[in-house]
């Protein structure tokens, strides 16, 4: 299996789950890919729950969903903190509308949410943001992994060896 020549995004705002930002970071680049920590742009670094830092490559306002092949969207609070920046939102949103893969874990179904990419999808991730994913037109289930259409989504850590291997299966389609 070989990314190589495919970028991805990985958003990260504070409060990101550790391993569901630190995991697909680190298999997809495994895999080949290029991948950039992209930020809300209000710091260089951001702390996961634990205060453990990733560093940003870029703010979301300095880049476009065309400079990816796809966008990864970890868990924990920092989706929530994400939604406070609307370029963040935009990127995913246009990542989505163009037919590039969006991912993700945990929480981050509440930017897919915001971005308007759960309607008329099949959703999984954290059992709390369900009725989010509802109000906003996707259908939940409860399953390790989902593939719907250019959205793959995951519920938490146990499930990141099936949520990695699932964006690296549909990169090498792509």
């Amino acid at each position: 299996m070989s990314l190589s020549g495919k970028r991805v995004a990985l958003l990260i705002e504070d409060e990101y789950q550790i391993l569901e930002g630190w995991y697909p970071y680190l298999r997809l680049q495994e895999a080949g890919a290029d991948v950039k920590v992209i930020g809300s742009g209000t710091k260089d670094s951001y702390d996961s729950k634990e205060h453990y830092p990733m560093a940003a490559d870029a703010a979301a306002s300095e880049v476009s969903a065309s400079d990816f092949d796809a966008v990864v969207i970890p868990g924990g609070f920092a989706p929530d903190n994400m939604r406070l920046h609307p370029e963040m939102i935009d990127l995913v949103k246009a990542a989505y509308e163009s037919g590039k893969l969006v991912a993700a874990i945990c929480h981050g179904g509440w930017m897919l949410a915001s971005a308007g990419a759960t309607k008329g999808r099949k959703i999984t991730g954290y059992l709390p943001i369900k009725t989010d994913v509802e109000n906003a037109g996707g259908t939940w289930v409860d399953e390790p992994v989902v593939e719907d259409g250019n959205v793959i989504t995951s519920r938490t850590p146990v499930d990141l060896p099936d949520f990695g291997r699932a964006i690296v299966d549909y990169l090498e389609r792509a």
